[in-house]
Formats: C-alpha cells, sequence, structure tokens
C-alpha cells in the first residue's frame, strides 16, 4: 500500500511538474511575471505545488531524471532537487543575476549561482591547503631533522567535483530544507576544511655534498630530512566525515549530482545512440603512429570492454569518458590501462555520472593521477589546439550534437595531418581513420563544457 501511495505521489508530481512547466512557457510568452516562491506547498502558483510535490517524492523522482527533464523542462525538477543551495534559499521568484527571466528558468542565473559557489569552493581549498603546510611547518619545528621536504601535488589546485559537494550537502540537508543556501554550505565547508586534506610524513637520511669554508674543498655529509607527502581527500571522505551521509542519503547525493549534471551540461546524457550501439569483434592492439606521437587506441565497444560495468553502466554504453582517458594514459606513460581498468578507477574516485556518462571532470583528474600535465582550452583558441597537437600533445574534447555524436561525447585529438585534424573517436574505428576539418572539431564542441572544457591539452 505505501509503495502504491508513492507511486501516486510520483504520478502527481509528474502532472504538477507539466503543468508548470506550460504555465512558465506561457508567462514568458507574454511576458507575465511568475508567482513567487515560497519554502513547500504554501509557494503560490504552479512553482510552489511542483516543487513541493516533487520534494515530496525526490528519492522516485531522482531515478528517472533523464525522462523527467523533457518532461518538467528541467527548472522546475531542479528546484525540487537541489532547493536552494542554487537560489539561495525559495524567497525569490527572480535572480539579480538574471531579473528578466523567472528564475526556474534562467540557466544564465543558474550558472551563475554554481560559479559563485565554486569560487567559494576554490577559496576554502587554499585555506586548507594552507592550514596543511602550516601544521607540516609545526610538525618539522618540533622534530630534530636537518631538512623537510614538502611534496604538494596541489600548487596548482585541486580537481574536484563542485556537483558532487552541492549533492551532498543537499542531501545532507534534506530534512531541514530551510537552512539550505550557498552561505550555510559555505559555513559548514569551512568549519569543517581540516577534513579536505591530510598528511603523511616518513624520516629519511641523505648524503649532501657542501664545500669547507675553511679548506675550500668538497665533504659529504649526513642529513636527517623528513619528507611529507600532502593528500586530498576527496569528496567521498568529506561526505562520510563531515556531512556523514547514510546509505539513503548517499544514494540520493548521486540523484542529485545527475541531475545537476544534466542541467548544467556536464554529462551531456554520454551515450552510444540508440540503434547504434552493439559490440564489435576485438580489435587486438592497435596503434596510430601518424599523429604528433604514436597512439594506442581503444574502443569501447570492442567485445573485451562493451559489457564491462561502469557503476552500474555498461562501458559499451556510457564509457566514452574512461575509454577516452585510457587512450591518453596508454599513449603518453609507461602505465597501459585498457577501457574496463579506467572505468573502475573513474567510479571509486567519483567520476561517474550515473546514467549520463562521466563528470567532465574525469579528465583532468585522470591526467594529474597519472602525472600528466593538462590545461584546459576553449573553443577560441584554435591556434593552441594546433600547437599542441604539433608537439606531440593529446587533446581530449567534449562534443556536442554533431558528427560524432546526438548527444555528448569524449573523443582524443591526437595529432594534424595535411591542415586537418586525427582523432581517436572512443567509439569509431572508422571516424578515428578519417582526418577532420579543424573548424568542425571547434563548432561542435560542446559549449556548456564543465572543469575547465571543451577542450583538455594533456602532455
Amino acid at each position: 500500500m505505501a509503495e502504491e501511495e508513492k507511486r501516486n505521489g510520483a504520478s502527481e508530481a509528474l502532472s504538477l511538474g507539466a503543468s508548470a512547466a506550460h504555465t512558465v512557457q506561457a508567462a514568458l510568452k507574454t511576458g507575465k511575471a511568475a508567482a513567487g516562491i515560497t519554502k513547500g506547498a504554501a509557494a503560490g502558483g504552479p512553482y510552489g505545488a511542483a516543487a513541493a510535490a516533487l520534494w515530496t517524492n525526490r528519492k522516485l523522482v531522482g531515478k528517472a531524471a533523464a525522462a523527467l527533464a523533457v518532461l518538467l523542462m528541467l527548472p522546475v525538477l531542479f528546484l525540487a532537487m537541489l532547493p536552494g543551495v542554487l537560489f539561495d534559499g525559495y524567497g525569490a521568484a527572480y535572480s539579480e543575476a538574471d531579473p528578466g527571466q523567472p528564475i526556474l528558468n534562467s540557466s544564465q542565473a543558474i550558472t551563475e549561482h554554481v560559479n559563485e559557489i565554486t569560487y567559494a569552493m576554490n577559496v576554502i581549498l587554499a585555506e586548507a591547503l594552507e592550514d596543511v603546510l602550516e601544521e607540516i611547518e609545526e610538525d618539522f619545528a618540533r622534530s630534530e631533522a636537518d631538512q623537510l621536504e614538502i611534496q604538494n601535488p596541489y600548487e596548482s589546485g585541486v580537481v574536484y567535483n563542485i556537483n558532487l559537494f552541492l549533492s551532498q550537502y543537499s542531501a545532507a540537508c534534506s530534512e531541514e530544507i530551510e537552512r539550505i543556501s550557498i552561505s550555510d554550505m559555505e559555513d559548514v565547508l569551512r568549519k569543517n576544511r581540516k577534513h579536505l586534506f591530510s598528511w603523511t610524513s616518513e624520516e629519511e637520511t641523505r648524503e649532501s655534498i657542501l664545500t669547507d669554508p675553511e679548506t675550500g674543498k668538497e665533504i659529504t655529509v649526513q642529513e636527517d630530512w623528513i619528507v611529507y607527502q600532502i593528500a586530498y581527500n576527496g569528496e567521498d571522505y568529506f561526505a562520510k566525515q563531515v556531512f556523514q551521509l547514510d546509505e539513503e542519503q548517499m544514494e540520493l547525493a548521486e540523484d542529485y549530482a545527475s541531475n545537476l549534471s544534466l542541467f548544467l551540461g556536464d554529462g551531456l546524457m554520454q551515450a552510444v545512440e540508440d540503434g547504434t550501439e552493439h559490440q564489435i569483434p576485438p580489435l587486438g592492439e592497435v596503434v596510430f603512429p601518424d599523429g604528433g606521437s604514436e597512439v594506442v587506441y581503444y574502443n569501447q565497444l570492442d567485445e573485451r570492454y562493451a559489457d564491462k560495468p561502469y557503476g552500474t553502466d555498461r562501458i559499451g554504453k556510457s564509457g566514452c569518458g574512461p575509454t577516452a582517458m585510457a587512450i591518453v594514459v596508454s599513449s603518453l606513460t609507461d602505465d597501459m590501462v585498457d577501457p574496463s581498468e579506467m572505468a573502475e578507477w573513474a567510479y571509486q574516485h567519483g567520476y561517474w555520472c550515473k546514467g549520463s556518462g562521466s563528470y567532465h571532470s574525469l579528465i583532468p583528474g585522470g591526467a594529474e593521477a597519472w602525472g600528466l600535465p593538462v590545461s584546459g582550452c576553449s573553443a577560441s583558441e584554435p591556434q593552441r589546439i594546433v600547437d599542441a597537437l604539433t608537439a606531440g600533445k593529446l587533446i581530449v574534447a567534449i562534443m556536442a550534437e554533431g558528427h560524432f555524436t546526438k548527444s555528448g561525447h569524449f573523443i582524443v585529438l591526437r595529432g594534424v595531418q595535411d591542415g586537418k585534424i586525427l582523432v581517436a573517436d572512443p567509439a569509431s574505428y572508422q571516424r578515428s581513420g578519417q582526418s577532420w576539418d579543424l573548424s568542425i572539431i571547434l563548432d561542435e564542441a560542446s559549449r556548456r563544457a564543465g572543469a575547465g572544457g571543451p577542450f583538455w591539452i594533456i602532455g
């Protein structure tokens, strides 16, 4: 009986959401302002009704985000899935970032709020890193060692999943949504920033060659060193230590993250299109030698990998991200990592986006994990792309609808030949054998990429 009531509630949420979506469309066409938003069912107009119904059934709604996205135009769903985090509370129907649009229909306002949160997160991460460095200095001062070495891989910044942070915070507040706001989230993260980084140390003896100031001769001396290693604990650790999410809330956070990724164009529903998903015979060992550097090629549809898991999805359907990174890592390092191994690594490190492929942060995160230099690049920097490829670097690109995909798809740019771009397409050996006009690559690259994309120069 309880399950039937839940299903009925979800159906009601769908009906209310659809009604709200149509009302929003009508209001925009006629130029009428939408009703103000207040908490829960007390909100006036269809906004409040849809939000209340969807929030009540959030656990069911979250699992059907992809289908609901079309029906509800996503903004209505978005309010229910991440209430107040991006809107700084329920109290306003409009945002200063885009006063001419109801906030539920304003990608600009929501994106600016995400940017605001990302900036705050960067500041907090910098503060947390400074705290760790101070702790290390204090620890060294208490020791009797001669020298210290600090191994800090985060001097240029930390690759983290802002979508997951937002979603974990929302899930943690699922029973007290009135407190959800950007400022509250910032306070929680700052007060608990000690959980963001940790450090370990090892003592060792090193020999140093010094010059005797009296004789001018070189002498060998032994020194006691302490080597400190800083580690970013990751979103999973933070969820357990600070937000203290239970299993139900962890699942809810994953649903939130999927919805947020869909809305911002991060996940982009990376999937092999219906009708083209099929396994292909094993390709064996394939190397493309005709670019700036030799490239090891993998295909996500290869029967060796296609049915292997990527989270609860399959590599053949949703694994272009880890397959692209397997190509990059296997080509630029001495570590041969196949798509199955990379998919497991991506899943374990929080880069899998349930039902939607991979968070864009997989690319810089994977590159850094394997010690590869990585930098983001925009579609307005064509010469930088050509120069990088000519220098033997690889570029991962997230593509939108066009020659490579109908939704979203990671490919690898692997070189330049006769003025055209060579690619390694994880879903097509045929497309990987063609050369492409740079204009096609630039025009079809995602305009809503996250994590520094749509192009990532690696190597």
